[in-house]
């Protein structure tokens, strides 16, 4: 294993992925308490037509272009749409999803068929995830998103925690939660963007959800959630990493199966721990 990290394009990766990791589950346990994690994959999806028009800008225009600066774009711009049609169909919030994933993918998947000779692996890449498909600008992409989210939990944990858990006592509390949910979504929306290249824009959701999943089986605390989130985070991006490298796999699905393979072994231990206990009595 030692002698892969030599490689600059597997550095990157692994370190990107790293990254991602810390602050993808952390925001994901926010999402998961306030039942809004399906509100990561419409986001994910928005970024679709996003990377499109990178990559026609990349093809037609400037080779150097990252396409992931159009998908982290369309990404933020879809972060406040979203915020405003939770407001506007206030009694039917989940409307949202549908709303942004089918209109997300339709766009995205008429500009990619209107390009003639555009690198289908490109589009691969973006899709699933690739250890050989992260750039120095990718890497510091993931940097600053989680710089972002480092930042945003620091100065308004209280506020978050508060929101989750009863957002209309936070408002009577005094808390500014329409300023707090756009804060919010936007950090979601730069983690998104900046795990494109590792994970992929149809399975980086997982990586903010099934974490937390496995954590919430046995957590006793929201403390212990988050931090727990994080390492089976971090596991689940270092066995997919390896697993991608040295079986030549999509390097998102790798992860994602992993994180799911983690949460299946969590259940299972959890389920035997109790019959015992069980029997025992």
């Amino acid at each position: 294993m030692t002698e892969v990290l030599l490689f600059g394009p597997v550095q990157r990766a692994l370190l990107a992925g790293m990254i991602v990791g810390i602050v993808a589950p952390l925001l994901g346990v926010h999402l998961v308490v306030r039942r809004m994690s399906m509100m990561s994959e419409g986001l994910a999806h928005v970024t679709l037509p996003g990377i499109a028009i990178g990559l026609i800008v990349q093809k037609l225009l400037f080779p150097s272009f990252n396409p992931v600066y159009c998908g982290m774009l369309f990404a933020l711009l879809a972060a406040f749409l979203l915020e405003r049609l939770r407001h506007l169909y206030k009694h039917y919030q989940e409307i949202a999803i549908p709303l942004l994933l089918s209109g997300g993918i339709a766009l995205g998947i008429v500009l990619i068929s209107k390009v003639k000779n555009l690198n289908t692996i490109d589009i691969v890449s973006y899709l699933f995830g690739s250890i050989m498909g992260v750039s120095r600008s990718d890497l510091w992409l993931a940097i600053i998103a989680g710089l972002a989210v480092l930042f945003f939990f620091a100065a308004f944990y209280k506020e978050l925690f508060a929101i989750s858990f009863d957002e209309e006592y936070a408002v009577l509390s005094g808390v500014r939660c329409r300023l707090i949910n756009l804060l919010f979504m936007t950090v979601v929306a730069l983690v998104l963007a900046s795990a494109i290249s590792t994970v992929g824009i149809l399975l980086v959701s997982a990586l903010m959800t099934i974490p937390v999943a496995t954590s919430l089986l046995h957590s006793k605390s929201f403390a212990q959630a988050l931090y727990q989130a994080v390492i089976y985070a971090e596991l689940a991006i270092l066995g997919g990493f390896t697993a991608a490298y040295y079986f030549d796999l999509a390097l998102g699905g790798t992860i994602v199966l992993s994180s799911t393979l983690l949460l299946l072994l969590v259940y299972l231990v959890k389920k035997f721990m109790l019959s015992f206990s069980t029997r025992a009595r």
